[in-house]
């Protein structure tokens, strides 16, 4: 049985529950928005500026539209995933990353030490990057390498998905120029203000996912069977023939491949996109392939990956609902309201609950500086919060929710493509979900004490 076959199901009932959820909301909730200007390229909230609209309620015609709108507003991630579907596809049938894939298991065979190093190092590397320009997309394209080495390591897809994107999880970025560079510039702060407490809550945070993965991945290894994976990835061994791999040995020329496919990494979605289809036919060519194995290479990866699209459209759907029903600014300004007339210690908590709860419906962490910051920075000057602290609340509100929320692209995609259900990955995170906020709440207190 195809392990896709176990997991789609299940996945599209949960967003599909959501997004009918939504669209009964757009009945409930009355109809609002701010008036909006441009600033630095963006459409930002002028504050203090929401009124009542008419309501403009979703029936049923709508929600049944909702996955083609969210196909066309995903459009961009949609394409991506499956032109590197399909240039991965070619690398699949050239044998190079099951031959990279054998050879580093035969380098850590016998050594747990050497195999268990490389999920802290993976995850910093991830890390690093996600906080140094906020790897988010990018990070798509790992989980199909990743997946296959966790299960050859005696792991789980959990872990294959978890190292590189929870590694690259950006709420404790320093400099990511799309969250920190857009809110500041909104809050009209300096950039890179603040950079030196940015990086003491970005080793907190990563060393706590590391950890946490590192006990969930030792535990896996010892009992196998305690996997929430564990009868999908069974399923995914025999499918990838990872058994029969132990003795496949690299070749000069597996090697040459591998060189062009890992030529790929840099730029922004379109470029890396490009770049990968072109890593991919480079790679047949460097394999020796015919051009008609190279072109049914790419479809037949691109194929694999047909779920995975239809996932990330359905689950862009809920946020065409939540806008069409004019929605998101009446729960803005409602949240907003909320902590208006606090005390200042307990308003930087509030606004970074706010944050969370707002994430689910602009997933976008620039987007929703964009929605949010104009709001939220002179809001904090009213309540005794400095904009400073006021960025680092959206910046944990944004970043941890993005590795749990179904509206996110994302997560949904790489979710899709390691064959790792919504509903079990949830279940997996929740409690590092909970220790993220746990220590978000905590590390907002020293910029309160010390009024940075």
């Amino acid at each position: 049985m195809d392990a896709n076959k176990l997991k789609a199901p299940n996945t599209f009932i949960i967003i599909g529950g959501i997004l009918l959820l939504v669209a009964i909301a757009t009945w409930i909730l009355p109809a609002g928005s701010f008036d909006r200007q441009e600033f630095e390229n963006r459409q930002v909230v002028v504050p203090g500026t929401y009124q009542t609209l008419e309501a403009q309620p979703q029936g049923l015609a709508s929600v049944l539209m909702a996955p083609m709108r969210g196909f066309v507003a995903a459009a961009d991630i949609i394409a991506f995933v499956l032109l590197v579907g399909g240039a991965f596809g070619v690398l699949q049938k050239t044998g190079a990353i099951d031959a990279g894939i054998a050879a580093l298991v035969r380098k850590t065979r016998g050594s747990r030490k050497l195999s268990m190093a490389m999920i802290p190092i993976i995850m910093f590397v991830f890390s690093f990057f996600g906080a140094l320009f906020g790897m988010s997309e990018e990070v798509i394209p790992f989980v199909l390498v990743f997946v296959p080495l966790s299960l050859s390591l005696g792991y789980d897809s959990i872990v294959g998905v978890a190292m590189p994107f929870v590694g690259a999880g950006f709420a404790g970025a320093f400099l990511n120029p799309f969250t920190v560079g857009v809110a500041q510039a909104i809050a009209q702060l300096p950039p890179g203000s603040g950079f030196g407490y940015r990086v003491v809550c970005w080793c907190v945070i990563t060393t706590t996912a590391v950890a946490f993965v590192m006990w969930y991945a030792h535990r896996i290894h010892r009992e196998p069977q305690r996997s929430p994976v564990y009868e999908l990835d069974v399923i995914k061994r025999q499918s990838l023939h990872l058994d029969s791999k132990a003795d496949l040995r690299m070749t000069s020329q597996h090697i040459q491949v591998l060189v062009v496919g890992v030529l790929g990494y840099g730029w922004y979605i379109e470029e890396i996109a490009g770049l990968f289809l072109g890593a991919g036919i480079a790679a047949g060519v460097a394999g020796r392939m015919r051009f008609a194995a190279i072109v049914d290479g790419l479809v037949d990866g691109a194929r694999s990956l047909l779920s995975t699209a239809l996932i990330i459209a359905v689950a862009r759907a809920i946020l065409v609902v939540a806008e069409r029903g004019r929605i998101i600014d009446t729960c803005l300004n409602a949240l907003a309201s909320l902590i208006n007339g606090l005390p200042g210690f307990v308003c930087a908590q509030i606004m970074f609950f706010v944050q969370s709860l707002l994430n689910f419906f602009v997933p976008s962490g620039s987007g929703q500086a964009a929605l949010t910051m104009p709001v939220m920075a002179p809001l904090g000057d009213l309540v005794g919060v400095s904009r400073q602290t006021a960025v680092l609340a959206y910046q944990f509100g944004d970043g941890f929710s993005n590795l749990i929320i179904p509206t996110s692209a994302v997560c949904m995609g790489v979710l899709a493509l390691g064959g790792v259900p919504w509903e079990k990955w949830a279940r997996w995170i929740l409690p590092l979900q909970i220790m993220f906020v746990l220590l978000g709440m905590l590390l907002l207190i020293p910029p309160f004490l010390m009024g940075w």
